[in-house]
């Protein structure tokens, strides 16, 4: 597994389901991450059903469907579109929070 040592960013890989929560769980702390986080399954199924490589950001609507796809990230990650597309499937009241 490649690593980056300049940022100290070195872990094993998860052998299991449940430590590849608590390596997320690791992750959005030290990056101080404000969004909810979910965790794919170990299979990666959401990975291959919405094709997440390179690295993008996904919005599912309320029907089930992709509301949001971003560009490929970090560098096509634009958070004012994120947080459109979000306010545009939210109610009003909640999109305020």
């Amino acid at each position: 597994m490649p690593v980056n040592i300049k940022d100290d960013v070195v872990y094993a890989s998860p052998a299991d389901a449940d430590e590849r929560s608590k390596l997320a769980q690791v992750c959005v702390s030290k990056l101080a991450i404000k969004l909810p986080a979910v965790v794919d399954d170990f299979d990666n199924s959401t990975d291959i059903a919405y094709s997440g490589w390179p690295d993008r950001l996904y919005v599912i609507g309320p029907d089930g469907r992709v509301a949001y796809k971003s560009k490929p990230g970090p560098f096509g990650f634009k958070p004012e579109e994120l947080e459109a597309a979000l306010k545009a499937i939210l109610p009003a009241s909640k999109a305020q929070m």
